[in-house]
């Protein structure tokens, strides 16, 4: 009778690790144009031995963006538990979002924003559940926003057109370039908010 493959304690940040080399890759390469080998050699690890942490391509691509959401998330909670006034918190919070988009090793969202088509239907729902968390959160902050006057028209429309100006900084945005994160994420605030 064949045992059970005990999982060893250092299982657990070799999947971290493949999974940051899955969101690299799948950012770099897109998801249909990054296979197996290349995920296997970048990881440094024999052809098949990604299948020992997750069962398929997509099982990967599911895990990739629901990383990415989780620590989002818990970035954004974080500053959204903070007593600060409306526009400060949504200073933070475009800071933490921005962090979470452009940072060295975050590939997990810029994931999710271009490769979204790619999960099957299942999948999509399973990832929507924790979508729906971080979108939530930043609809409260957006509602309170426009309680103080610091943002107008329709509420979900607003979210929505601040998730716009924030996420096309993943295009573009290059560390050591004319501007540093933090100065964008001012500038984002600023260009955002309405004056009271």
């Amino acid at each position: 009778m064949k045992k059970a493959r005990n999982k060893r304690p250092h299982d657990g940040n070799r999947r971290e690790g493949l999974l940051r080399v899955c969101a690299r890759l799948f950012r770099e390469q897109g998801f249909d144009g990054t296979s197996i080998r290349d995920i296997s050699q970048a990881a440094g690890m024999q052809s098949g031995s990604p299948f020992y942490h997750f069962k398929t391509k997509q099982e990967m691509l599911v895990a990739v963006m629901e990383q990415g959401l989780t620590e989002g998330l818990r970035h954004l909670e974080a500053v959204a538990a903070l007593k600060l006034p409306p526009a400060e918190k949504f200073r933070q919070l475009v800071r933490a979002h921005l962090a979470t988009l452009c940072e060295d090793g975050h590939d997990f969202i810029p994931v999710m924003l271009y490769d979204w088509r790619s999960l099957t239907p299942a999948n999509r729902r399973r990832v929507i559940a924790l979508k729906d968390r971080y979108d939530a959160l930043w609809q409260r902050i957006t509602e309170e926003l426009q309680s103080a006057g610091l943002m107008q028209g329709d509420a979900q429309l607003a979210r929505l057109f601040t998730f716009g100006v924030l996420n096309w900084t993943a295009r573009w945005y290059r560390a050591g370039g004319r501007k540093s994160l933090d100065e964008i994420a001012e500038e984002a605030a600023r260009f955002l908010l309405r004056r009271p």
